[in-house]
C-alpha cells in the first residue's frame, strides 16, 4: 500500500485512519468543508435504512473519524458496534485514507467560491472557546482580529497562497483534494458527485448513487426518501442531523444556511472572477475545471 499523506490541523488528524479496520461494503464520504458532507451522509443514511426516520442522530450513525473533538477509541468503538452498512465522514483527501477495493469512496465537489462563502458564514457560527476546550488548543495571545466583510474576505481567500497540505480549506487545498479524486475517477470504487447536480436533480442523483452502491430501493419508497433529503426538510431536522453533539456550533439551523449555487461568483467583479479562473487553471487540469465550473448535469469523464 502506498504511504498515506498525513493531514493535521487544530481539530483534525488524518493519522486516525491508519489503524482503522474496514469492513467490506463500508462507505467513506470525503469532502472539503461546506461542500455537501452532511447532505451526502443523509443520502447514504436514507438509502441504507430506507426510511426517513433514522435510528439515531446522523453524527452518531456516520461518525467523523478524524475529528479530534471525539476521542479515537470512542469513534472506533462506535463503528465496531454498528451492524448496519457503515458510512463514515472525513474531510481528508483520498491520498490520506487507506484505499480498500471492498470499500466505496464518495467525493463531493462544490464550486470553490460557493464553498468559500458557506465557510465564511460557518466560521461565524463556531464557538471557538468551546472548540479549544475540546481539542486542548491553547487560548489565543490576544483578542481575535475582526473579520472583514464577506466580499473582501472572499477576494483575500482567492489570493491567499497557502500550502494545500497545511490549509485544506484554502483555494489550493480545495484543488488538491479534488485533483486527487479526479485522478481516481476511473476506479470502480470511487465516485465524484457534484453539489450542483444534487440541487438540480436530487431524485436522479440518489438513484444513481444507490445503483452504484448496489442498494435496491422499492419504488414506492423513493418519494419519501427524496423528500427527506431536500435541503428544506433537512434544515427542519437540524438538531438531529447537524454535527454538533459536542456543542461546538452556536446555532444548528444556521448550519443549513441557504444551500444555493453561484452565490460566490455573484460577489466578484468581472476582473476578479477572471483572476480566480486564472489561478485555478494553475492548480487543476482543464477537464476537472470544466466539470467543476460547468452547468449541472454533466457527468465526469
Amino acid at each position: 500500500m502506498a504511504e498515506l499523506m498525513r493531514y493535521r490541523s487544530s481539530d483534525e488528524d488524518s493519522g486516525r485512519w491508519h489503524d482503522f479496520r474496514f469492513r467490506p461494503g463500508d462507505v467513506v464520504i470525503s469532502t472539503r468543508s461546506k461542500s455537501g458532507t452532511t447532505w451526502m451522509q443523509m443520502i447514504c443514511a436514507l438509502l441504507i435504512f430506507q426510511r426517513p426516520e433514522l435510528p439515531a442522530s446522523l453524527p452518531h450513525l456516520s461518525p467523523w473519524l478524524d475529528w479530534l473533538v471525539i476521542p479515537q477509541d470512542e469513534v472506533y468503538a462506535r463503528l465496531a458496534q454498528q451492524s448496519h452498512r457503515r458510512f463514515i465522514k472525513t474531510h481528508t483527501p483520498l491520498d490520506g485514507v487507506p484505499i480498500d477495493p471492498a470499500v466505496s469512496y464518495i467525493v463531493v465537489a462544490r464550486h470553490p467560491l460557493d464553498m468559500a462563502v458557506s465557510l465564511y458564514h460557518q466560521s461565524g457560527n463556531i464557538d471557538r472557546e468551546r472548540l479549544r476546550q475540546l481539542t486542548g488548543e491553547p487560548p489565543p495571545d490576544g483578542p481575535p482580529s475582526p473579520r472583514p466583510p464577506l466580499r473582501q474576505w472572499l477576494v483575500d481567500w482567492i489570493e491567499r497562497d497557502s500550502d494545500p497540505r497545511q490549509v485544506l480549506d484554502s483555494l489550493p487545498g480545495v484543488m488538491w483534494h479534488l485533483r486527487d479524486a479526479w485522478q481516481r475517477r476511473g476506479e470502480p470504487n470511487v465516485r465524484l458527485v457534484h453539489y450542483d447536480d444534487l440541487l438540480a436533480d436530487l431524485a436522479g442523483e440518489m438513484r444513481r448513487i444507490a445503483a452504484w452502491l448496489g442498494i435496491e430501493v422499492p419504488g414506492d419508497r423513493w418519494p419519501e426518501l427524496v423528500e427527506a433529503a431536500t435541503f428544506a426538510r433537512m434544515r427542519q431536522r437540524a438538531d438531529e442531523l447537524t454535527p454538533n453533539s459536542a456543542g461546538v456550533l452556536r446555532d444548528n439551523r444556521a448550519f443549513f444556511r441557504q444551500g444555493r449555487s453561484r452565490g460566490g461568483s455573484e460577489l466578484l467583479s468581472a476582473a476578479e472572477l477572471a483572476h480566480y479562473h486564472r489561478l485555478t487553471a494553475e492548480l487543476a487540469p482543464a477537464d476537472l475545471l470544466a466539470w467543476l465550473h460547468r452547468p449541472a448535469g454533466t457527468e465526469p469523464r
